[in-house]
């Protein structure tokens, strides 16, 4: 580690080696420094998404809804199941946007008891404009750090590591 800088993991990875030699931190070092990148790279996209006023919960709800294809619409339910959230939460963040003008709530054709969350031409553009930024962010912040090759090997090293623990 001579010759590369030092990070903040680093610092607490010295510290228990100190008191704890015994323990194998390679776990701490590489969950820590997941973390912390999650959290840094999520600060700098709320700052991308918020210039087109939105936060990084309601551009996943556009996003999902950009994803499915024409005619960009889904259920609520399909949109809390691929987001994870509960239902109050997804009503929460459908009112805002809806509000906003970016997507609207209609009867479900298919199911005289449900709804339909559709984008809206407005949405659209937000949603458009907002995963370019997104991008442009990430791609920044990965491209500083590693060259092309680097980084799909950690796309893939990541990918395993993600597999494993949500088996």
């Amino acid at each position: 580690m001579s010759a590369q800088r030092k990070d903040p993991v680093d610092a607490i990875v010295e510290q228990w080696a100190a008191e704890r030699p015994d323990l194998d931190t390679t776990a701490m070092e590489v969950f820590g420094r997941v973390s912390r990148l999650a959290r840094a790279m999520g600060d700098r996209m709320e700052k991308a998404y918020a210039g087109l006023g939105i936060s990084r919960g309601e551009f996943d709800v556009l996003a999902t809804l950009r994803r499915s294809g024409e005619p960009y619409a889904l259920s609520p339910r399909q949109l809390s199941a691929t987001l994870m959230l509960t239902t109050g939460g997804m009503t929460g963040r459908l009112d805002k946007l809806e509000r906003a003008g970016l997507l609207r709530r209609s009867p479900d054709p298919h199911d005289r008891r449900g709804l339909q969350v559709t984008l809206t031409d407005q949405g659209l553009a937000v949603v458009e404009e907002a995963v370019g930024a997104g991008l442009a962010v990430q791609t920044e912040a990965l491209t500083a750090a590693l060259d092309a090759e680097r980084a799909g090997q950690l796309a893939g090293l990541l990918r395993e590591l993600l597999l494993a623990t949500e088996r």
